[in-house]
């Protein structure tokens, strides 16, 4: 049997750690292990082309081109780790029994609840897991949710309820997005998303209560989970360690490349949560810009998808407001991303929600545990 060795140098290579740089989506910066230069290699869908003399002069796939293959190939998404199933709560409420059919609706100005008939008791009751005590049903509430977050003003929300009927404020529709904001959030917090070892951060100025302030966010730039956000009143003297933290605490570990732009936080940042003296380390790429070979368009997308969503709110009331957490939900559960085939970033980051309305088995599920 003939052993490639290119191929298991490159084996070693990638799973040696800090061996391998990422520059952007497709260039790769390999170290020499023979001295202190490194290769460039660039990869695409059918190859990888590499700088060195095996490759330029001998036309032979070399061991850099091995790595950061391997690499990618150790990076790749893996089949959902959770799924949130939607919740069977169908059992009789007085016997426990599962001898349960429907039986009638109970209306109210808000909608309709199903109720439902126990054939073991002969007792009458309505399941509402999630939604007790609403007068609006579940299916009027995600529905409100959705559209807020997809980008409709409060206002414009309870215009599409009241044409199917339903008479609620803008001010009852923001109570509910508080209410299961909070809910979800702390459910959720329980979850691991599996994602890279390569994040994103920046800063984004929004208008809070009239005043300027500025949006930290922490993405990972595989899956475009987001991590973390936190708001400052100023951009150049923030303390970003707080960031660095929560990130690492969802992720369940730290980066091992940072991407950011020139901001000196960042630094600092970097230097007081992620750099040790010990290998492997967390690089830091801080000199990121819209073009050019170090460029950061992944996380300034990330920054004009919330931009769209706050321009329609005018600015927000408050800097703990529940709306930058709701959507920052809304962006990693609901939200399907062209840049990831159609898909969630958690479902990429193997968490699946299952059921024809997530909203209601991602509710559920969190009534259930908190």
């Amino acid at each position: 049997m003939i052993i490639d060795t290119r191929k298991q140098k490159g084996i070693e290579i990638a799973k040696t750690g800090n061996q391998i740089k990422r520059i952007d989506e497709n260039s790769y910066k390999v170290k020499s292990q023979t001295g202190n230069g490194e290769y460039d290699v660039i990869s695409t869908e059918n190859d990888c082309f590499c700088s060195c003399y095996d490759h330029v002069y001998r036309h032979v796939k070399c061991k850099h081109s091995w790595a950061v293959e391997t690499s990618l190939a150790l990076c790749k998404p893996v089949s959902p780790s959770v799924v949130i199933q939607p919740i069977n709560a169908l059992m009789c409420q007085h016997c426990d029994s599962n001898k349960v059919v429907k039986n009638a609706l109970r209306h109210n100005k808000y909608g309709n609840i199903q109720r439902y008939l126990c054939k073991s008791c002969n007792k009458r009751f309505s399941v509402n897991l999630g939604f007790e005590k609403m007068k609006a049903n579940p299916q009027t509430i995600t529905n409100a949710m959705q559209l807020y977050f997809t980008g409709e003003s409060l206002r414009n929300v309870t215009k599409f309820l009241r044409l199917q009927g339903i008479n609620v404020s803008h001010v009852t529709i923001y109570r509910w997005i508080e209410k299961y904001t909070g809910l979800m959030q702390k459910y959720l917090e329980q979850i691991t998303p599996q994602v890279s070892d390569t994040w994103r951060a920046d800063e984004l100025w929004i208008k809070i209560n009239g005043n300027m302030k500025y949006l930290f966010a922490m993405i990972d730039d595989q899956t475009r989970y987001w991590l973390a956000q936190e708001v400052a009143d100023t951009k150049h003297t923030h303390d970003v360690r707080n960031l660095f933290v929560k990130s690492r605490e969802v992720a369940g570990k730290k980066p091992m490349t940072l991407i950011t732009d020139g901001l000196h936080s960042y630094k600092e940042g970097y230097m007081r949560e992620y750099w040790t003296q010990h290998y492997p380390r967390t690089q830091h790429i801080h000199f990121a810009f819209i073009k050019g070979k170090h460029d950061n368009n992944k996380m300034e997308r990330f920054n004009g998808e919330v931009r769209d969503r706050t321009k329609v709110m005018r600015g927000l009331k408050k800097p703990n407001t529940s709306i930058i957490t709701g959507y920052q939900i809304f962006h990693n559960y609901f939200r399907s991303h062209e840049g990831l085939k159609g898909k969630t970033p958690a479902e990429i980051a193997g968490i699946k929600i299952e059921g024809d309305n997530k909203w209601i088995t991602l509710i559920q599920n969190a009534s259930q545990k908190n």
